[in-house]
């Protein structure tokens, strides 16, 4: 009898450390995201004052063998990488993806949310060979831009969805940095790839030994970053080569394990990304010249592919996939959540401002027209899908926010 009574004690304990945990996560994020909305507001306030050649000539200044705003979007965002792949290990190992239960919802509808904003984006954009190259940028969702717009909602959006957000959000993370390593790889060097290699083995070899130790990681990971820069393939997938091999305890009477080093690093790196290298990294890259802008200008392929691709691709593909997946029962409706709620986190999912961005630095290199164009698109649509989710989800019914099931937190 006493031992029933422990493993039910030890069962919400878990539970309980489960929710702490996952609470704390999303309001980081939140928090962040408020952050991050601030640092691109400051850009476009700069980029359109009289500071704004200072802005754009410091951006271009070399410091060493980079210019600054090389070192922000490929060493800073780097370590945003880092951070984005512990998050896909540690979901997917002990997380809100560690089975095809909790990953079916979440998955079905990022898969919806990749495909029909890419398809959008090349029916208006594609007939061109060289815009045709941005057809990812609308793709992915910024995690902490659209948990910065459910946080201002308050309780008006059940818990469940929140999760069912960030788990798709981490989902559409895990295919943009595979579509950046297999579509935006520039001219490879065979040696320095080897050179990867190499270091990814030793690397896997210190977890295969058992090392918990972070600095033999974190060491081998600066050097990994520059055969991995030097390669052709882009400097910041380092980051997620890394975090795969860092190691991670599981446990079930511990499953936030303070003692793993993956939830060490994790949360070790979470604020100095989410409210530093994220927001320099918007402040670097958000800023664009609205001097001149005329609804010719809002109506070219390029930031009309894009901004209708988030905002409309994003909705109808999110939306689409999680009716389908209900209806044939392969997942249940989020618990407290109806159909409307959904609907408005689906809009949220169009926000896609970090990802977004980066993956149109990389498909337009060395364009300051594109780049400028792909600015306008990634804003039109993250802003046009911030306010109108947060209009469907304001006029719904107040949700409840109790804590999520022990059995699978998405129903």
């Amino acid at each position: 009898m006493q031992e029933i009574t422990d493993k039910r004690a030890r069962r919400r304990d878990r539970r309980a450390r489960l929710t702490s945990a996952l609470r704390h996560f999303l309001s980081n994020q939140a928090s962040a995201g408020m952050v991050l909305m601030g640092a691109a507001a400051l850009a476009l306030i700069v980029a359109n004052s009289p500071l704004g050649e200072a802005y754009a000539t410091a951006l271009t200044r070399y410091i060493g063998p980079l210019n600054l705003l090389h070192w922000i979007n490929d060493a800073l965002m780097a370590v945003f990488f880092l951070l984005v792949g512990l998050e896909i290990k540690r979901e997917v190992t002990d997380g809100e993806l560690s089975s095809w239960s909790r990953r079916i919802l979440p998955g079905m509808a990022a898969l919806g949310g990749v495909v029909v904003p890419a398809l959008i984006y090349l029916a208006i954009a594609g007939g061109d060979p060289v815009t045709r190259h941005g057809w990812a940028v609308p793709m992915a969702t910024d995690i902490a831009f659209a948990l910065g717009v459910l946080a201002l909602l308050g309780s008006r959006v059940p818990i469940s969805l929140k999760i069912l957000l960030t788990a798709l959000a981490i989902i559409d993370d895990l295919i943009a940095v595979i579509i950046i390593a297999v579509f935006y790889t520039a001219d490879l060097s065979v040696l320095m790839l080897a050179g990867a290699g190499g270091v990814i083995l030793a690397l896997l070899m210190l977890n295969r030994f058992g090392v918990k130790a972070l600095w033999p990681y974190l060491l081998l990971g600066v050097v990994l970053w520059v055969f991995v820069y030097r390669s052709g393939v882009h400097a910041t997938l380092a980051g997620v080569a890394l975090a795969l091999t860092i190691p991670i305890t599981r446990s079930p009477a511990a499953p936030d394990d303070k003692e793993s080093p993956l939830h060490i690093l994790e949360h070790g790196l979470s604020p100095w990304v989410a409210f530093l290298i994220v927001p320099i990294f918007g402040f670097a890259n958000a800023g664009v010249s609205l001097a001149g802008l005329t609804p010719a200008v809002l109506l070219e392929p390029v930031p009309l592919a894009i901004a209708l691709g988030l905002f409309i691709g994003k909705q109808v593909g999110v939306m689409a996939a999680c009716w389908v997946t209900v209806k044939l029962k392969w997942a249940e409706m989020p618990t407290h959540a109806n159909w409307r709620q959904l609907y408005g986190v689906a809009l949220l999912c169009g926000i896609g401002f970090t990802m977004s961005l980066f993956i149109g630095l990389l498909a337009f290199p060395g364009a300051p027209h594109l780049e400028d164009s792909v600015k306008i698109g990634v804003l039109m649509g993250s802003l046009l899908s911030a306010l109108a989710g947060a209009g469907i989800l304001l006029s719904s019914p107040k949700g409840a926010e109790g804590p999520p099931p022990a059995a699978n937190p998405l129903h």
